[in-house]
Parts: structure tokens; sequence; C-alpha cells
């Protein structure tokens, strides 16, 4: 059964939410109806005519990509030119179009862990860690037997996380009254007679990111007809990211091969290299997947020996060499589609677990704009 696109932009939400993304960027819907129901998704990097035309020949209704369709103002919206082309086939084929960019280059999960884990790096951390979960404090009032079934229910949804401590909460014991009025169903008491309860105050914190699930699943398990809970925005704030990844792998290699893993990895035959020597041994490596220039002074200051991106341009690398990082360009491309399958799997998943009949299809004809001759 088909479902809303505001659901499945729920779920790309939790993995990545949009307050992730750069302030220069533009992430979320950028074109299509968040009512209109999907039963099929195409995951693709870009969004272009091959893209659309495969996604509307295989039944989909929606199509998530890494880069934006829309970054820039539209001044003019042509029929005879690319970009009015290109929007004109999406709206004919009623497609949703959805962009996760740079939201997902920064989340747990995203771009930058796949790719590190594609170079088997270990305990890798943001190499920036200036994005900071949001957290809010739950509050609800619940019958005393009921309390432990609506506390698991909340921390199954992904309430109650403490650093490396799951399901944290506190509950103190207290009074509850209400009058039932015309038109209720009280699970306890009668209509027009005031009641007093033993309840609960049970408390959690939640990430902002997962506040709508919580919130669903503890009046799911919750017996009231009508739920007494407060939510409280704190200062304090959860889990830091940012963009980049810097790690360690596990035995020093020489920057040869570590360009041999990387293209092993990531299935490519050429890596573009700037540095001294192609026998120095490294093993503190930084990674940005995509265009990574603008990481490098801060991968040299966390002590990065190389630095593995695309998109590096003359004077950026003249500028790593002069701060003796290495480079080690596999292209915009490549170090960013290997997200593209994760993101499907992700999708599957939360779908199965919800109970949700989506298809989801990754774009299989992909590929690097640039070859070599």
């Amino acid at each position: 059964m088909a479902i809303a696109c505001a659901r499945i932009i729920e779920w790309i939400e939790r993995l990545a939410p949009k307050g992730l993304a750069e302030d220069w960027d533009n992430v979320g819907l950028q074109l299509g109806d968040p009512s209109r129901p999907v039963e099929r998704i195409y995951v693709a990097l870009d969004v272009d005519e091959k893209v659309v035309q495969a996604a509307a020949e295989q039944g989909c209704q929606m199509i998530l990509s890494h880069h934006p369709l829309l970054f820039k103002p539209i001044r003019t919206l042509r029929w005879d030119q690319p970009q009015g082309r290109l929007l004109k086939a999406i709206i004919d084929h009623d497609l949703q179009v959805y962009a996760a960019h740079t939201n997902l280059d920064s989340a747990r999960g995203g771009v930058n862990d796949i790719l590190a884990q594609r170079l088997g790096l270990e305990a890798a951390e943001p190499l920036f860690d200036d994005k900071q979960e949001e957290l809010v404090k739950i509050v609800v009032f619940v019958p005393v037997e009921h309390e432990a079934a609506v506390r698991q229910a909340m921390g199954e949804a992904g309430a109650g996380h403490i650093g490396n401590y799951s399901h944290c909460s506190f509950r103190s014991a207290g009074r509850g009254t209400f009058l039932p009025l015309e038109g209720t169903n009280p699970f306890i008491g009668a209509k027009g007679v005031l009641e007093e309860v033993e309840e609960l105050r049970l408390e959690t914190i939640v990430p902002k990111k997962a506040l709508n699930r919580v919130i669903k699943a503890m009046l799911k398990a919750h017996p009231y007809e009508e739920v007494a809970y407060d939510l409280y925005p704190l200062l304090n704030t959860g889990e830091k990211t940012g963009l980049g990844r810097i790690g360690r792998l596990r035995q020093p290699v020489t920057i040869e091969a570590l360009a041999d893993r990387i293209k092993q990895s990531l299935a490519i035959t050429r890596v573009r290299w700037t540095g001294a020597d192609k026998g120095r041994l490294i093993e503190k490596i930084a990674v940005c997947g995509g265009s990574g220039a603008s990481v490098i002074a801060r991968a040299h200051f966390k002590g990065a020996q190389v630095l593995v991106t695309g998109d590096m341009k003359y004077h950026e690398a003249q500028s790593a060499q002069s701060l003796g990082l290495d480079v080690l360009d596999a292209g915009h491309f490549a170090t960013e589609r290997p997200v593209l399958e994760v993101l499907a799997a992700y999708i599957k998943e939360t779908a199965s677990r919800e109970k949700a009949a989506i298809q989801v299809i990754v774009h299989g004809e992909s590929q690097d704009p640039f070859a070599d001759l």
C-alpha cells in the first residue's frame, strides 16, 4: 500500500536532519506534493534526464537524490533549454524530488562515514564538529500499571539515549485529576465524575529528529483517550557531527598502497596524488566525499597525513603541499557514489520495520562525467 511522500521525508530526515546542511545548501523536497502517495522510490546521485526517464519507466513516484535539483534561483523556465526541459519532464511524470546533500555528508552513517568505512579507518570522528543535535525533554503522565509499556515503547522509538546508554528515564509518583465531559470515552472513571488516579511522571530526552516518532509510539502505548504530556526544548545538546571524517588505519601503509586500496574499494582505475614521497608510511587519514578542498587546513590542523577527497584544483593542491599534507583525489563521483546503496538499504529497512510496502531502486547507470582517454 502506498504511503504519503511526507512520511518518507520523515524517514530520510531521521538519518540526515535538514539542520545538518550547510547554510549555502538547498536540501529537502525540491519539487512535488508531500501528500502524494508513493510506492516506488528512485535513488540517484544527480537528477538528470536519464534519471527522470528511468524513474518514470520503473513506475516510481519519487526521486531521492544527493545533489540538489534546484540550487540557484530560476530566472527563466523554457522548454527549449536543458533545465526547463528537465523540470517539465519531472512535472509531466508527477515525480516528487527530494535532495539530501550536505546534511547527508555530515550525518552519522552518511557519505563520509561510508567513505571512511570503505578505506578501513578505525575510530573515525567528524573532521568538523560544528553541527550539534538538538534535544527535547518529554514528560508524560501515566497510570502506574502502564508506565513500563509506555517507557519501553518510547525507548524503542529512540528516546532516552545519553552517550553509550539507552532507555534512560526518570519517574516520580503523584496523583492526576480529570473530569470526563460529554463526548468522552474515559479509560478510567465515568463522565461527569471528578477522578483521582495514582500516576507516574515519566520523563526522558529525545533527539529532535526522533520526536515525532517517539510521540507516536508513546500515544500508541498509552491507555488514555487524551494523553497529558509536555515538551521542553533543551539548551544542552546531543551528539556533535559535521563535514569530513578523520581516523586511523590499523596498520600504516604507503601512499601507493593506500591509492590501490582506494581504487579497489571504490571500483575506479585512477587516483590523482599530490605529495612528496609515494613510499611514505601513513596512518592518520582524513576523508571528505565530493569536493573537499575546503577542509585542507582543518585536516592538517587535526593531524591528518593525507586527505582523500575529490575535485582538487591546482592552487588547492599547492596549498596542501605547503602544509605537508598529501592529497589523494579519487574524484567527486567515486567518493559519493557508495552512499546510494546504503541510503536505499536504510529506506527498505525502515519501510519493513514500519510495515510499509515501499520498493527502492538505485540508478544503475550512474557514471562519472569524466573519463580517461
